[in-house]
């Protein structure tokens, strides 16, 4: 069944890192697109970051540049978002997406509706 599962949240403290897993099920192509996700309590959900399998291309929101890594491996069939120097404004539900990439990448990475499977998110909580 496809799929993808997210872990790796969990409450840290200001400055702290923090690597997400999302693990995606059944068959992957590397045409496929992998994006993360996250909305923050009382906000709409934002792009974070996204990446194809082939790993030839990633884009990141702008208030997450420099800090976050996206990266994956085809081996382990599992994309990686590393957090590094969390803020308390990082806090928030992290949810990962995949799409089958069928339109281009770099027009449509940011959007949700590029991406056809959404695991249930993880938590992050920011202590100040």
């Amino acid at each position: 069944q496809v799929g993808v599962v997210e872990s790796g949240g969990g409450l840290v403290q200001a400055g702290d890192s923090l690597r997400l897993s999302c693990a995606a099920s059944g068959r992957t192509f590397s045409t496929d697109v992998m994006g993360w996700f996250r909305q923050a309590p009382r906000n709409a959900r934002e792009f974070v970051a996204a990446i194809r399998w082939n790993g030839g291309s990633t884009y990141y929101a702008d208030s997450v540049k420099g800090r976050f890594t996206i990266s994956r491996d085809n081996a382990e069939n599992t994309v990686y978002l590393q957090i590094n120097s969390l803020k308390p404004e990082d806090t928030a539900v992290y949810y990962c997406a995949r799409g089958d990439g069928r339109n281009p990448f770099s027009i449509y990475y940011y959007r949700e509706n590029y991406y056809n499977y959404w695991g249930q998110g993880t938590q992050v909580t920011v202590s100040s």
